[in-house]
This record gives C-alpha cells, structure tokens and sequence, in this order.
C-alpha cells in the first residue's frame, strides 16, 4: 500500500473513530441528564429532604449575608483585591507558558523538558469538539 493512501485509510479510521466516541459521548451525556431529572424528582417529592433543604437554604442565606459584612472590611477587601490581582497574573502566565511550551515542542521536536530541578517533564495537551456555530 503506497504511503499516501495508507495514511489516507488511517485519517479516514481516526475521523469514523472520533465520530463514534462523539456519538456515544452525547448519548451518554443525555442519559445522565436524563437520570439527574429523575433523581431531582425523587428528591423534590420526599419530605423530609424538602424539609432539610429549607434548613439548609436559611443557613446558606445566614452564612452570605455574615460573609459580606467581614468583606466590607478593610483588611478583607484589600486580600480580596490582591486574590484577585494574583488569578490575574496566574491566567497571564499560565497562556504565556502554553505558549512557549507550544513554541518548544515546534523547534525541539520533542514533547519533553527538563527542569531547573532536574525533573524530566511531559509536555501535554488536552483536545475537544466544540461545535462551529451556525454549521450542523
């Protein structure tokens, strides 16, 4: 088999393999959507867990409500400042890492690196299907 279609033969493979897990994961994915509705409905119609869940909803309103009144503090506000100051920073560097570990694996050829510890290291990426809007 000549080296074209033998890579023709396995992209086809791979794409009827992806179509089928994408197949099965919807499915799968309504059906669990499906037994959460039923177990809601259980949920919703015994007593004493409606009972329960009130109880629990009047702490949850008690607890937010003590929450904001320490945020409203000083010294709260400026941690929740700084908090928010750092995801910021972790977001920036996260993407810049992503990036260069992209960069790296283009120019080495390879998918590891060693760290300044000494630690070898797997450079990994996650793939997924997102559906193209306005195309079915």
């Amino acid at each position: 088999m000549p080296k074209d279609n033998q890579t023709s033969q396995t992209l086809i493979s791979v794409e009827s393999l992806i179509n089928s897990y994408n197949s099965r994961l919807d499915t799968l994915q309504a059906e669990q959507k499906q037994f959460k509705e039923m177990l809601n409905s259980i949920l919703d119609n015994d007593v004493d867990y409606q009972t329960a869940a009130k109880e629990a909803s009047k702490l949850a309103k008690l607890k937010t409500l003590a929450k904001q009144k320490v945020l409203k503090l000083p010294e709260a506000a400026q941690t929740v400042d700084k908090m928010k100051e750092c995801q910021m920073q972790l977001r920036e560097i996260k993407t810049a890492l992503s990036d260069y570990l992209s960069q790296y694996v283009t120019l080495s050829g390879t998918n590891q690196i060693e760290g300044v510890d000494g630690v070898l290291r797997q450079i990994v990426y996650t793939a997924k299907l997102v559906k193209i809007s306005g195309k079915k």
